[in-house]
């Protein structure tokens, strides 16, 4: 089947989004299907275009798959207009670009402007291809969660998201609370939205290598390592992590913070932070380091600004499962987050905005093995039962079939209306 994947996130960005559409891409062309990805340059979670690539666009073929890339604009500081910006910059280039002739076009959001942009194209399309639309944060949420919008703005959004989900013929989430919003928010009929949960694309960790990254850190034996991986934006609200740093420092706790990763929030992070002993910085590494580092920690820690609960699921703990230790979870209780951390059995939970508890429960869990081995273990089973990569594929591929296959049967339907004898295909 020929299958276009239309998303602003790719392979090679490590976080976020990127292993998933980059995953679902070359899983899918391993089965036999013609898959093509427009895409973006790489530029998250750092927020800064490589100056090495200056490309308008460019094609490559990789690991099967046919990528296009797009030039976009990168907003150099937080704000809803610098991500709008982006986001129709992106839109434009999809508008104006070769797609071939795909039976089937699965677009991730967000970018939640272009993809709006980009499905009003292909239902002009004729022959019309099959439109999916993959859901991996829910966009209006996320800008009144973070504050971003407001008022007439947060409506427009909404407005637009919406609409949006609506021009497809199935929808696919990442979480079943993201399926009711789109339901009781959005208008979605509930037969046309499926649940594929985003799956654990990092190895478990070696105890060899993760002993040799935690020496090499000068991390010792008798001090409790709480390590966050992944992108320090505004939604991870890591000055609470800077916070309970502080308390570490003059409390005198044998703990170390270390928050590893990048994003448009970690030159401030450091700022506020400088000076802090309890507190360490790590440049994101590669992702076959990534299970070392996860390995070296005591605990792992998700970390959400106050009042960020249904907008996104954090991706960082389909690794943090795999990985076999605690999760810390500094987060909204009746968010997603907190539900699937304690779904899971994987760890422990504190309000988002108590450094003080967020030091108690690291120490706590750092000085109780057995209890930091029952969670990491938790973690492990919940990730092979319900986060396989092959059976998330697997559900894919059911998706994008059933959505080629009911087109094909609207078309049909659509050309023998009103040819004598015909009775078309039901």
């Amino acid at each position: 089947m020929r299958i276009a994947i239309l998303g602003i996130n790719y392979a090679p960005e490590p976080t976020g989004i990127a292993p998933y559409t980059t995953g679902l891409a070359t899983g899918l062309a391993e089965r036999g299907h013609q898959v093509a990805v427009l895409t973006g340059f790489p530029h998250y979670p750092q927020w800064k275009r490589s100056k090495e690539v200056s490309a308008f666009r460019s094609d490559e073929r990789i690991d099967g798959v046919h990528v296009r890339r797009f030039s976009h604009s990168v907003p150099h500081t937080l704000s809803w207009r610098g991500r709008a910006a982006m986001e129709v910059t992106f839109g434009l280039q999809l508008l104006t670009s070769r797609w071939g002739r795909p039976e089937v076009v699965v677009f991730v959001t967000p970018p939640l402007l272009a993809v709006a942009m980009a499905a009003v194209r292909a239902r002009m399309t004729w022959p019309r291809p099959a439109i999916g639309i993959l859901v991996q944060d829910v966009y209006s949420r996320g800008v009144t969660e973070t504050g971003a919008a407001s008022g007439l703005s947060a409506r427009a959004i909404h407005a637009v998201e919406s609409f949006a989900v609506r021009l497809a013929d199935g929808v696919v989430v990442i979480h079943p609370g993201f399926g009711r919003d789109l339901t009781e928010r959005h208008g979605v009929e509930a037969h046309r939205i499926r649940d594929i949960r985003n799956w654990t694309h990092v190895d478990h960790p070696n105890p060899s290598a993760s002993a040799a990254f935690r020496d090499a850190h000068g991390w010792s034996h008798d001090e409790v390592v709480v390590l966050h991986a992944g992108n320090m934006g505004y939604k991870q609200g890591l000055e609470n992590v800077v916070a309970a740093a502080e308390l570490a420092g003059r409390s005198g706790s044998r703990v170390r913070f270390v928050l590893l990763g990048d994003g448009n929030q970690r030159a401030d992070l450091q700022a506020a932070g400088a000076g802090v002993g309890a507190l360490e910085f790590l440049s994101p590494v590669r992702e076959e380091e990534l299970p070392a580092a996860l390995g070296a920690a005591d605990v792992l820690l998700v970390n959400e600004r106050p009042g960020v609960a249904q907008m996104s699921l954090p991706s960082k703990l389909t690794s943090y499962f795999s990985a076999g230790k605690p999760i810390l979870a500094a987060t909204d209780e009746a968010g997603f987050t907190a539900q699937e951390v304690m779904a899971s059995g994987a760890g422990v939970r504190v309000p988002a905005d108590r450094p003080d508890l967020l030091l108690a429960e690291a120490l706590r869990l750092g000085a109780d093995r057995a209890l930091a081995a029952k969670l990491g273990q938790a973690g492990r089973r919940y990730s092979a039962s319900l986060l396989s990569a092959t059976t998330a594929l697997d559900s894919y591929e059911e998706w994008i079939t059933d959505l080629a296959e009911s087109r094909r049967r609207l078309a049909n339907d659509a050309g023998c209306r009103g040819a004598p004898g015909c009775i078309g295909m039901r």
